[in-house]
């Protein structure tokens, strides 16, 4: 797949997500091949979606507490992966525990494998309804795409990074992010997948305020 994640001649986007949100996968699965065909570059922000919704209330998935929504949301999960042609199973599991793997992405978020690696989890979740909160998946994930696992989860797991992963989170909260996926161009926020297009465009100066 194409990718322009790394590039800093170009327009950017700050992609924010959580592995246990559903419509987060519908983004990690397509971003960035939509941020080559604008020419826009990916920082891969991983967040912890939970403390966010406890911030707002929730003690867990507004899509758990309010069962007309949840039924909602998995009858258009199933019509937005066939829309896009991906792979979908209902997770058994909802929201899943995601720790470990964001650990590793937020370790990897400036290295090329991040976008293969966040793709990878996504379908063990979504595609496969597998754990993913698990040395044995995460390690999985990271041999198959030919890299050091055990390198990456004990970097991972040192201390600075695990503050790293609650900075990020907090540094969420502190932006008014609400819920993911969440894109920013600039300063400019943009919420849920069916704005992800539009935050391309914005961060590629094909539309602004007034314009």
């Amino acid at each position: 797949m194409s990718t322009l994640t790394l590039d800093p001649r170009l327009p950017a986007i700050d992609f924010w997500f959580d592995f246990g949100s559903n419509y987060s996968y519908l983004s990690v699965m397509r971003i960035e091949e939509l941020a080559a065909q604008h020419q826009v570059t990916v920082r891969w922000r991983p967040f912890l979606l939970g403390p966010v919704f406890k911030a707002l209330g929730y003690d867990t998935s507004p899509f758990v507490v309010h069962k007309e929504k949840g039924a909602y949301v998995w009858q258009d999960m199933d019509r937005q992966c066939r829309k896009y042609a991906l792979p979908w199973r209902k997770p058994s599991a909802f929201p899943r525990r995601a720790l470990l793997p964001l650990r590793v992405a937020v370790l990897g978020a400036d290295e090329a494998w991040v976008g293969a690696f966040c793709r990878d989890v996504m379908r063990l979740n979504f595609a496969q309804d597998r754990e993913i909160d698990t040395l044995e998946a995460v390690s999985e994930v990271l041999m198959q795409r030919g890299l050091p696992a055990q390198q990456i989860i004990d970097a991972a797991l040192a201390d600075a990074n695990k503050l790293k992963l609650r900075e990020q989170t907090e540094r969420a909260r502190a932006m008014g992010i609400f819920g993911a996926p969440t894109f920013f161009a600039g300063t400019e926020m943009f919420w849920g997948n069916d704005r992800l297009e539009d935050a391309l465009v914005w961060a590629a100066g094909r539309l602004r305020a007034g314009g």
